[in-house]
């Protein structure tokens, strides 16, 4: 690696959403996303982090401070090809908590690694893996008042946040969207807003409407609540924030934690440790499903390389496109209609970046 740069650009919000935690975006206002790129040998690759402050401890400022003074000159020097060498590198300058430090910072480098990589190959990344089971990823739709929107979309799946507010309001919110989409795949997320004895009430009441998944209902650091609450939920229970590294996984899985491994490129820091983890997900027997962190069009096309590795066809949550505008950003983007995501055949990523407008709208 010759230079790497980082930019902060703000991009438009079109419409609110929120999660346990908090509000993601507000329409009508911006939500940041910080870029990078590395530059080796006349090249360049580009990967992307999400600020999500509200979902993880990581900001716009700990991600930027993290690329530009740990992680950023830790790559200097460091071999293109050498992947697995850049997590260790990364592993060296910060140093894991409870589990792998600052994921976000680390997985917008790994895209750029990845996008690199694949541009000097002349490969796609699925490509460059020698993996790629499917060439389209159907999509889900975040569903609040807005069902029917994401039906003339072509949507035929629904994810819907709950821990919102009282849990009655939750099961209200749920039928709402059952009613509105009788034959849809539903999958509900609480972002760890429950505790145990109501989240199983939530899944027992969530039962006769025909929830596919039930995702993350208690605390990440609760794998004694969830393998209880997996062996008496009706719905199978799906986890997210639990499983930052592939440790992680494979400790929920040995305590019968779950049903189902989320995969998520972001918060697993990057392709290179998700790929491991859907990896070890497969051999535990456990099911996988996909989502995001409202991406931008590079980690929508970073999803869908993984996602399509490892054929998962259940509808995914790449929910980038629905909240936040990112075409100003992206020249050629990812193909996205009717509910589904063609995966990019392009060198690299598949993506390409405006590098005139990047320049244009950096965040001081």
């Amino acid at each position: 690696m010759e230079k790497i740069d980082c930019y902060v650009v703000d991009l438009p919000a079109v419409r609110d959403f929120s999660i346990a935690g908090g509000v993601v975006t507000r329409g009508g206002g911006t939500h940041p996303r910080v870029l990078v790129r590395v530059r080796a040998g006349g090249l360049s690759g580009w990967g992307a982090a999400t600020p999500a402050p509200t979902w993880t401890y990581e900001t716009t400022e700990s991600i930027t401070s993290t690329i530009t003074r740990y992680l950023a000159p830790a790559l200097i020097g460091h071999p293109v090809w050498d992947l697995d060498g850049a997590v260790r590198l990364f592993d060296q300058v910060i140093r894991a908590g409870l589990t792998m430090g600052m994921p976000l910072a680390r997985s917008a480098l790994d895209l750029a690694l990845h996008d690199l990589l694949g541009r000097a190959l002349g490969l796609s990344v699925g490509e460059l893996w020698g993996q790629r089971r499917v060439g389209e990823i159907p999509l889900c739709w975040i569903a609040s008042d807005d069902v029917d929107e994401g039906l003339e979309a072509g949507y035929r799946a629904f994810k819907v946040k709950v821990g919102l507010g009282s849990l009655e309001a939750d099961v209200r919110r749920v039928e709402a969207v059952r009613a509105a989409a009788p034959d849809a795949t539903l999958w509900v997320d609480a972002n760890q807003a429950y505790t145990f004895g109501n989240a199983l009430r939530l899944a027992r009441a969530l039962d006769p409407l025909g929830v596919a998944v039930l995702e993350q209902p208690l605390r990440a650091n609760d794998p004694i609540g969830h393998a209880e609450l997996r062996r008496r939920s009706p719905i199978p229970v799906a986890l997210d924030e639990s499983l930052v590294h592939p440790t992680d996984l494979a400790a929920f899985a040995r305590l019968g934690a779950l049903d189902i491994a989320v995969a998520k490129v972001q918060r697993s820091g990057g392709l290179h440790l998700s790929r491991r983890m859907c990896a070890l997900a497969e051999d535990f027997g456990l099911s996988l499903i996909g989502s995001g962190l409202t991406d931008c069009d590079l980690g929508l096309a970073a999803s869908l390389h993984l996602f399509a590795a490892f054929g998962m066809t259940f509808p995914a949550d790449l929910n980038g496109r629905q909240f936040v505008i990112s075409r100003h950003v992206l020249g050629p983007g990812v193909d996205v209609s009717g509910g589904v995501a063609r995966v990019p055949t392009g060198p690299g990523l598949g993506v390409e970046i405006d590098e005139d407008y990047v320049r244009g709208h950096l965040v001081t």
